[in-house]
């Protein structure tokens, strides 16, 4: 009896790579983008209130995310940007842009949580408004922004995750925009000594029309 061996033909064998690549791009590009833009949005946003007594009333204070910690919007600032220079660089470069887009969403994460439930911004806020450094805010409540700036931060790790597992998948820029060499110039035609307008342009170009 005989056996046939199918071997598959290798255009099949690189396109499951290929389709990972590219979902795994579109992916890592909207997430990064998304979460950059969410986290920068979340920090802009009151993120706690209180009030503080002044002249025998209270008086309302608030805080945003930019108040209680500048940390997530900066770091979503470099995730967005190494983000865009994981196309500009390769190999080991690409490794380590990848690394930094990951530590820039985990360390998004890590601080607007820690900022979930801080009052230090607020109390500096009591002190400004009644003259005394020793004032603190009394009724003191928080919002969910913070946990919205860390979602933020985790869609950011996921593109940074992605960047290092499917990264090399992911085409890079054009050598010739990175290069920047110049095309070559087309040779001229030859000149046609029967023709008066062939031998002018060859004059022109500071070319002797006889060749002698």
């Amino acid at each position: 009896m005989d056996y046939v061996t199918v071997v598959p033909h290798p255009r099949y064998e690189a396109a499951g790579p290929a389709r990972a690549g590219r979902r795994s791009l579109a992916v890592a590009l909207l997430c990064g983008a998304l979460g950059a833009a969410v986290a920068l949005l979340a920090t802009r946003q009151r993120w706690s209130e209180g009030t503080t007594t002044v002249a025998g009333g209270a008086f309302p204070l608030t805080a945003s995310g930019s108040d209680v910690t500048g940390v997530p919007a900066a770091l979503a600032i470099v995730g967005l940007a190494a983000l865009v220079a994981v196309f500009a660089v390769r190999r080991a470069g690409r490794f380590a842009v990848a690394a930094l887009l990951a530590l820039s969403g985990a360390g998004t994460v890590a601080a607007a949580l820690s900022g979930a439930s801080d009052g230090s911004a607020l109390d500096e806020k009591a002190a400004e408004a009644t003259g005394d450094s020793s004032a603190t805010v009394a009724a003191l409540t928080h919002t969910g922004w913070p946990y919205v700036a860390a979602a933020g931060g985790v869609l950011l790790l996921l593109a940074g995750l992605l960047a290092l597992r499917y990264g090399r998948l992911w085409p890079a820029m054009s050598g010739r925009y990175e290069r920047g060499t110049a095309r070559p110039r087309r040779a001229a035609a030859p000149v046609d000594p029967d023709r008066p307008e062939d031998l002018w342009k060859a004059l022109d170009r500071g070319e002797d029309p006889t060749g002698a």
